[in-house]
């Protein structure tokens, strides 16, 4: 059975002086989760949000709060993020020797754990781990900055995570330059959630905004 599409925005792309109102816009908006970015100007060259914030916006949805961590060392931060609301928490692949002990750490606080992979890197990186994670998120653009130009080299990537998660409940998200143009490319490979930040935030409807996007994938997913 093929899985829903789902939007998860980014909110690094919102406008960061409004940004309970932002987070409140794109749920009413129709977004399924929200995508908060953390980055730490050392594992990407970027500094965003820390557990304060991510704190500070979480009494303003029930939305799930999709936490993605570009940080390293990571294993020192999971219990912060974790109390501050998330309720998945992605870690890259590249971030560090032990990706498998700090995924069962995530679980072990009854978060949804999932590994991320930079375009750079194989989807094969991901094979001893199918069993103990509920995401897969792939990279699209280079990570470190919002607004970059999605790389379309990655769609044979994707068919390939979607073949080797078969049965599994597992999410496959994509996360860089998801746009209506681009997201019928990672729905037909087999996506299922997709991350967009500059495609939604432009203009003031946000709705309509992400209810383009989900309908150019899901005519793509249906089609495969």
């Amino acid at each position: 059975m093929t899985s829903p599409i789902l939007i998860a925005p980014s909110i690094l792309a919102a406008d960061f002086a409004n940004l309970g109102e932002e987070v409140r816009a794109i749920c009413e908006g129709g977004a399924d989760w929200v995508h908060v970015d953390i980055m730490d100007g050392h594992f990407v060259p970027n500094i965003s949000f820390g557990p304060i914030v991510l704190n500070a916006i979480r009494p303003v949805t029930d939305k799930v709060m999709d936490v993605h961590l570009m940080i390293s060392p990571v294993d020192i931060y999971v219990d912060d993020f974790a109390k501050a609301g998330a309720d998945t928490i992605t870690i890259h692949a590249e971030a560090g020797p032990h990706a498998h002990r700090t995924l069962q750490k995530i679980k072990a606080l009854g978060k949804k754990a999932g590994i991320v992979l930079n375009p750079a890197t194989p989807a094969s990186v991901v094979d001893p781990l199918l069993d103990d994670i509920d995401i897969i998120l792939v990279m699209t653009v280079n990570p470190g900055f919002g607004g970059q130009k999605f790389i379309t080299t990655m769609e044979p990537k994707i068919a390939q995570l979607r073949a080797m998660i078969g049965n599994r409940n597992i999410d496959l998200e994509i996360d860089g330059g998801v746009t209506v143009e681009t997201a019928p490319i990672c729905a037909r490979a087999g996506a299922n959630v997709l991350v967009a930040g500059s495609a939604v935030f432009k203009g003031d409807d946000y709705a309509a905004n992400i209810k383009a996007i989900r309908e150019a994938a899901e005519q793509a997913a249906n089609a495969r």
